[in-house]
């Protein structure tokens, strides 16, 4: 099985997952302001999640009841009001106080007859919700920086050390285009926020991403002290082959336990859960093939030949 042959085909296939991504990043960027649906964790606001016992109001009857408040409440003003199960709704509105909300709960029995039961009630202040964003950012660069240098200092006795760390850090910059195109393409289609939740599932990917990466460069490792005389493509191919059926297993096992909680495990932990399947898919295969093969178009030095041909053209 000759995987490095068809490297370019590998990369192609990631560009065109890649690409649909960030086109629903700028399109909500120039929506919204942001390229995802950002939740109240990134950008400060109140959600209040309610349960009703008996019939549920309709979104329409909602709708009209923050309508009316916001003459003298404006952060009650264009709230997003979504269904969650059968009979409750979760609502998100700019930040309101413990004393609004228990007038809002009040109301919600009043006027409709049911007794509501707060599931959940979370604020935010803007300031915080920019605080969140600034250290999520600051966690994957120190994430990617951390990897870098452990793989470099992991790798020191391999010629060229360096190039394990910066493909392991593109590989793992590739998963988290794909894991915030999804994001975008959810945020834009059904209205998916992105939260405090979401930033656990990409740092989880980052993680899952760099350990299947590590367990191949691992085996190019190895291989380059036992099987000298092998050139250096049919060496990483040889080791991808290696480890190949324990990356499959490892993350088929990993997936299959993802898909029973994304289909039975309820809403709360399904956007999570779905956010992980998508990383730890695209994890599996930018490690085996993007990854490694990215090691043999540097040690080739293939980027010459790009320019060559195409002067050849010109």
């Amino acid at each position: 099985m000759n995987i490095i042959k068809n490297r370019y085909l590998y990369f192609l296939i990631s560009l065109l997952v890649i690409i649909p991504g960030i086109v629903f990043m700028i399109i909500n960027w120039r929506t919204t302001g942001s390229p995802l649906m950002l939740g109240i964790d990134f950008r400060g606001g109140s959600l209040l999640e309610v349960q009703f016992d008996g019939t549920r109001p309709s979104v329409e009857d909602m709708s009209t009841l923050y309508k009316e408040f916001s003459a003298t409440e404006a952060s009650l003003e264009n709230p997003t009001i979504q269904p969650l199960g059968e009979d409750a709704y979760s609502i998100r509105t700019k930040q309101i106080s413990d004393e609004t909300k228990g007038v809002l709960v009040a109301e919600f029995e009043s006027r409709f007859k049911v007794t509501p039961i707060v599931l959940n009630f979370t604020s935010v202040s803007p300031s915080i919700g920019e605080e969140v964003t600034a250290s999520a950012g600051y966690a994957i660069a120190f994430a990617a920086l951390a990897i870098l240098l452990y793989i470099w200092f992991a790798f020191n006795k391999v010629e060229h050390p360096v190039r394990y760390g910066t493909a392991a850090v593109i590989a793992m910059l590739h998963d988290v285009l794909v894991v915030l195109g999804v994001e975008a393409m959810f945020g834009y289609f059904f209205g998916w926020e992105a939260d405090a939740l979401f930033l656990t599932a990409v740092l989880t990917v980052i993680g899952f991403s760099v350990h299947d990466t590590i367990v191949v460069f691992d085996r190019v490792r190895e291989n380059s002290h036992i099987l000298r005389r092998l050139n250096y493509e049919t060496l990483v191919n040889h080791s991808i082959v290696q480890t190949f059926d324990r990356s499959i297993t490892t993350q088929l096992t990993v997936m299959f336990t993802l898909t029973a909680l994304a289909l039975f495990g309820g809403d709360s932990i399904r956007h999570f859960v779905i956010i992980l399947l998508v990383g730890i898919l695209s994890g599996t295969y930018s490690s085996i093939f993007n990854a490694a093969p990215i090691l043999v178009v540097w040690e080739n030095r293939e980027w010459n030949n790009w320019f060559r041909r195409k002067s050849e053209i010109n």
